[in-house]
Parts: C-alpha cells; structure tokens; sequence
C-alpha cells in the first residue's frame, strides 16, 4: 500500500527518505519514506501525536531529523527553502499582534525583496493583490487580524503563503474549527492552487471527509502505515490498527474503500 519507488523522470515535489525525528528518546517519526509528485493535493491523516505536525516541520527545514534527508525537486530542503510555504495552526498566531491583513499577506513578499529595496515593488503588490483575491479576502485588506472570523484568520494566512509564490504548501489543520460554507471555500482554494501546478500537503483530522477532499492520504503513527490513494487508505482494519478503535467506528468508510460513494 505504500508507493512504490519512482520510475526515470523529473524529480518529485517531495521525496522523503527514512526519515527519524526523535524530540527525547523515543522517535516520534520513525524510518518515514515517500514521495509525491508535483501538483497533487496530499492529506497526512493519524491519530493525536502520531507526529504529523513534526512531519511538515521536517519538510519545511524547522525540525533537524535523527537520520534521513528530505529533498524537494531533487535538491536537500535547506536549499530549497523559497519553494516553500507554510500555513500553521490557528492557535500558533498571535492574533492580538497589531498588524492588518494586507500586511500579513505582505510578509509571503519579504523573501523576495531586496534588503537595498525601499519597500515592496510594484510586483508584490500585484502578487498580494492576486493572492487576496483568490481567497475573497480583498475587501478585509484594511482590517485587523484579529478583527477576523476563524476562517476568514485561515484566509489570510493562505494569501500569505500564496503571494510568496511557492511551488509547495504545508498547511497544519486548515480546516479545524471553521464552518462548513468557510470549509468549502477553503477547499476551492486548495483545488484552484492545486490546478496551479503547485503541490499542497495538508494535515487533516476528518476521516470523513478525508476521501473527497484528498488526491493521496498518508496514514502515520510513528511510522508510516499507509500511502496511496483514499480507497486504498481508508480500509477499516487498517484505521482500527493505527486508532486503536473499534471498526465499528469506520463502518461508514466502508463505501470509500472500496470504492463506492458514502
């Protein structure tokens, strides 16, 4: 069920190779590897601290792995840091901090301003005028972020990493305590980025709506139990292993692994 390794060709988006993090003695990822390819919008599906989380700061460079290397288009990740974005967890911003949203999404421009330049160009401009747009968010420019909905909070900080113009987003729980018209939106978000070319890894806690949203699923708890697409992820035994619940509790992904409609 875990993908096989790449044929002759361009290199992937993200190729991680047993990768081990370890924040004390025991590892909290343990021998990780995959690949993804460019232009696929990829969930990263497990329990509470099965290490998602420290999954997307290895990728980003944040966290320095045990053993493993992590590469992005065929180069090692710190040297390919501009490539990509991160959107985090609302509950790791300080939405108290005096700063309006243009000037959030603002700050996805800084690495490509100049430390001679007097300020953002004509073409940041542009850039943040884009990236506000596509998430219907220009009209809140002025606002405060902290003035802002949960949601509209998630927006902004998909402008952000929109206007930096990477080729690959990490997003840590996009979707977590928002409505569902702000969730449908966020996904015609991800689906236009995605259409784009670019590569979108996301951590999500829904398995039921893991299916619809996802091209691929990666199902870790430590280790790598499952990468593949949703039908071949989402089978009950293997869910009641790595959650330790009862397949009771996944009967209603029954239709989606094999392939029907839920």
């Amino acid at each position: 069920m875990i993908a096989p390794p790449r044929r002759n060709g361009p290199p992937p988006a993200v190729q991680v190779d047993h990768l081990t993090v370890s924040y004390g003695p025991a590892p909290v990822l343990l021998d990780i590897s995959f690949q993804i390819e460019p232009g696929q919008l990829v969930g990263v599906i497990g329990p509470n601290g099965s290490g998602k989380s420290t999954l997307i700061k290895s990728i980003l460079g944040f966290v320095k792995p045990d053993l493993g290397e992590v590469r992005l288009f065929g180069v090692p990740s710190e040297k390919a840091r501009k490539r990509v974005a991160y959107v985090p967890q609302r509950g790791a911003v300080d939405w108290d901090f005096p700063v309006t949203v243009e000037q959030v999404v603002m700050m996805g421009r800084y690495g490509q301003i100049p430390w001679w330049a007097w300020g953002p160009s004509h073409d940041d401009r542009l850039a943040v005028d884009d990236a506000l747009e596509t998430v219907r968010m220009t009209k809140f420019r002025r606002r405060q972020i902290g003035q802002l909905s949960g949601g509209q909070q998630q927006r902004v900080f998909m402008a952000r990493a929109l206007a930096q113009g990477a080729d690959i987003l990490l997003l840590d729980e996009p979707f977590a305590g928002v409505d569902a018209a702000t969730e449908r939106a966020l996904l015609e978000v991800l689906d236009s980025t995605k259409g784009a070319g670019r590569t979108l890894i996301v951590v999500h806690h829904d398995l039921a709506t893991a299916a619809e949203y996802f091209d691929a699923l990666l199902l870790i708890k430590q280790r790598l139990f499952a990468f593949g697409s949703p039908q071949q992820v989402l089978q009950p035994e293997l869910l009641s292993e790595v959650y330790e619940g009862s397949l009771r509790a996944f009967e209603h992904l029954r239709d989606v692994s094999t392939g029907g409609t839920r």
